[in-house]
C-alpha cells in the first residue's frame, strides 16, 4: 500500500487537524486491525446508535466501558480462572481485549447493558442549537430601503 504525506493538508487548513489525524490513522498500514471480539453498530433512531459486542464468557465485573479523549474504550479481563475445572475442549475465547471506537463530535454514551452474552452500548448525537441549520427569512427590497432611509435620518 502507498504511504501518503499529509503535511500539505496540515499547512493548508486551520482547525481541521483532527480530520488529518484520522485520515493518517486510517491510511497507516502497519496497524493491525483486531477482529476479536465481533461487534455490530446499528442506527436505532435519527440521532441514536447502538454498539453490540459479543462478550460470551465474561461477567459484568470483567467488563469495563469508558469514554476518554474522544474515544469509547471497551475492555475485558477475565478474573482468575478456577483451577478445579479440567477442559477437554475450550472453544469459548475469554482472552483479554481492548476495543476503541472513535466518537464523532457531539456523540455521548447514554448507557450500557450486558445480557445474554452481548454488551449493548447506547449512544446519542446531540447537536447544539448553534450548530443546527436555521432558515433565514428574506426581506422585501422595500423594507430594506426603508430601514436605510430611517437610519440616514437619525444620523
Amino acid at each position: 500500500m502507498r504511504n501518503f504525506d499529509l503535511a500539505p493538508l496540515y499547512r493548508a487548513t486551520v482547525g481541521f487537524d483532527q480530520i488529518a489525524d484520522m485520515m493518517d490513522r486510517v491510511l497507516s498500514s502497519d496497524i493491525s486491525h483486531p477482529t476479536y471480539p465481533p461487534y455490530n453498530i446499528e442506527k436505532t433512531a435519527d440521532d441514536a446508535y447502538r454498539i453490540s459486542i459479543a462478550v460470551a464468557g465474561f461477567s459484568d465485573a470483567d467488563l469495563s466501558v469508558e469514554v476518554k479523549e474522544g474515544a469509547l474504550v471497551v475492555s475485558a479481563r477475565k478474573s482468575d480462572e478456577d483451577d478445579s475445572k479440567t477442559y477437554l475442549h475450550r472453544g469459548i475465547a475469554t482472552r483479554a481485549f481492548e476495543r476503541k471506537f472513535q466518537l464523532a463530535d457531539h456523540v455521548r454514551v447514554t448507557g450500557a447493558a450486558h445480557a445474554d452474552g452481548m454488551l449493548h452500548i447506547d449512544l446519542v448525537r446531540e447537536v447544539p442549537e448553534a450548530l443546527k441549520p436555521r432558515r433565514i427569512e428574506i426581506a422585501k427590497a422595500d423594507e430594506i430601503e426603508k430601514d436605510v432611509v430611517d437610519a440616514k435620518a437619525v444620523n
